[in-house]
């Protein structure tokens, strides 16, 4: 007999039917009378439920199915007695595939998130990790149809890299050579020579400057892959190695820009809801009881454009009303993620795209605004960058809308002290046939977050990599 996923048994209303399902044992409980064990197979956040009469059975075998075993349970579908289920199974055979012990960790209830990172291969098989699994699954998806029928097309830019992007952070070093036995020049540093690509290398912090390229030839791509950054930040919103969502548009301006980061995060939230409905209400339930509703509440918002200075005078307002802030917020200062909380838990109450930051704390290939910046009637001061403020998450998005003057780049790039040796590439963009484009960035597992109502960064991904810890 051919096996039926349990999502699809569940669903199955022919009743009489032989059927086969295998899976892991949630709970298996036992009576004179009867045995009830609840079957899941990863495919749904519900359990079928396997109705078993101990007298038909060997009883030493019913014994050694506990919770975490796997079994195969061939039976009749039958239609459930029991409340929040349409069907159930009385079972005619059963075969356990593997046993598993009393020292199983998944097994008591109520374990913290903390304990499962220990056993992060194991804590998938729980139902709070298998529906933040299937909905990262869909997001992934979400994110490639959005794309696909956008026109852009999906760009596949190198992990290993011999430039780092935007100065973002320390990165991990790729070597072949021997470390305890390191060649170096007569001034003392590293000879990378004999190395495997003759270069110093390191593991990507983003795709965009590749990005880019693709861009001035396809029109529009995006990428979606690991990134890496070596930041000792022990943080619930930081991970070592995360993935990366990069679109990068050729003639796209900054309305333009925040049109798309608007509707495509719109449009992923919708599929979520659309899409993962069991997951989202077992979350909503679980872990976060809002979680719906703010969901619900993104779609029907308006996002707020707001220029940084006016974020600024609205921050400082605040703090003349008694509102407390830990970290300062002055013009010029990078706001902190209380400071985006704020604008949009507390004063918007909705989600906010904060634009035209200062120049000195964004990257150097960021659009230099032309006009007065409106800030002490000074021009050129502030940047056509764009970043997009969540509740619960502060900024899910950045973006802005790239130099495309070879001049003013480089102008940056000189006053920034920027080493640009490796990088005539990048600049060959501007220097032939160079064109006006935009993009962002947007980190996928803190997109997940916000869908799943999780509240750390390393439930989200399944094998976080984080300081001191790269196990599984």
């Amino acid at each position: 007999m051919k096996r039926t996923k349990i999502a699809d048994a569940l669903a199955m209303t022919d009743f009489g039917k032989a059927i086969e399902v295998k899976g892991w044992v949630r709970t298996h409980r036992s009576s004179k009378a009867v045995d009830f064990i609840a079957l899941n197979d990863g495919s749904t956040i519900k359990n079928i439920q396997i109705v078993v009469e101990p007298d038909k059975f060997d009883a030493e075998m019913l014994k050694q199915i506990t919770t975490g075993s796997c079994i195969r349970a061939t039976g009749t579908l039958v239609e459930s007695q029991g409340a929040g289920q349409t069907s159930e199974i009385q079972a005619t055979e059963l075969e356990i595939y593997g046993l598993c012990g009393n020292d199983y960790p998944m097994q008591k209830k109520g374990q913290s998130f903390e304990y499962m990172r220990q056993y992060a291969h194991l804590r998938l098989r729980t139902n709070t990790f298998g529906a933040v699994m299937r909905i990262r699954h869909n997001m992934a998806m979400a994110i490639h149809t959005y794309f696909h029928e956008h026109g852009y097309f999906y760009f596949h830019t190198p992990l290993i890299t011999a430039s780092d992007c935007e100065g973002a952070g320390q990165m991990f070093q790729v070597t072949t050579k021997n470390l305890y036995d390191l060649k170096k020049k007569e001034d003392g540093k590293i000879d990378y020579s004999d190395d495997f690509f003759g270069k110093q290398t390191s593991l990507t912090v983003s795709g965009q400057l590749e990005g880019e390229l693709g861009a001035t030839a396809l029109g529009a791509i995006y990428t979606f892959g690991p990134t890496f950054r070596a930041e000792n930040s022990n943080t619930p919103r930081h991970l070592a190695e995360f993935w990366m969502i990069e679109p990068e548009v050729a003639f796209m301006d900054l309305e333009e820009l925040m049109d798309l980061e608007e509707d495509f995060i719109k449009y992923c939230v919708k599929w979520a809801l659309d899409n993962c409905k069991d997951d989202l209400e077992f979350l909503n339930k679980m872990i976060d009881k809002g979680l719906i509703e703010r969901l619900q509440g993104i779609l029907k918002s308006d996002f707020v454009r707001l220029p940084y200075t006016e974020g600024i005078r609205i921050l400082q307002e605040a703090i003349k009303n008694g509102k407390k802030f830990e970290f300062p917020c002055e013009w010029g200062d990078d706001l902190a993620s209380e400071h985006e909380r704020y604008l949009v838990e507390e004063h918007f109450k909705k989600p906010v795209i904060m634009t035209n930051y200062p120049k000195a704390i964004k990257a150097f290939y960021m659009k230099i605004d032309a006009e007065e910046s409106g800030y002490n009637g000074k021009s050129g001061q502030t940047v056509q960058g764009t970043d997009v403020l969540f509740p619960q998450i502060g900024e899910i998005i950045g973006g802005s809308v790239r130099e495309e003057s070879y001049d003013k780049l480089m102008g940056e790039i000189e006053a920034r002290n920027i080493p640009m040796k490796d990088m005539a590439w990048y600049l060959d963009t501007r220097k032939y046939g160079s064109c006006p484009h935009a993009g962002f960035g947007l980190g996928f597992e803190r997109l997940i977050l916000f869908v799943t109502g999780m509240q750390n960064i390393r439930d989200v991904i399944p094998f976080p990599r984080t300081p001191n810890n790269a196990e599984f």
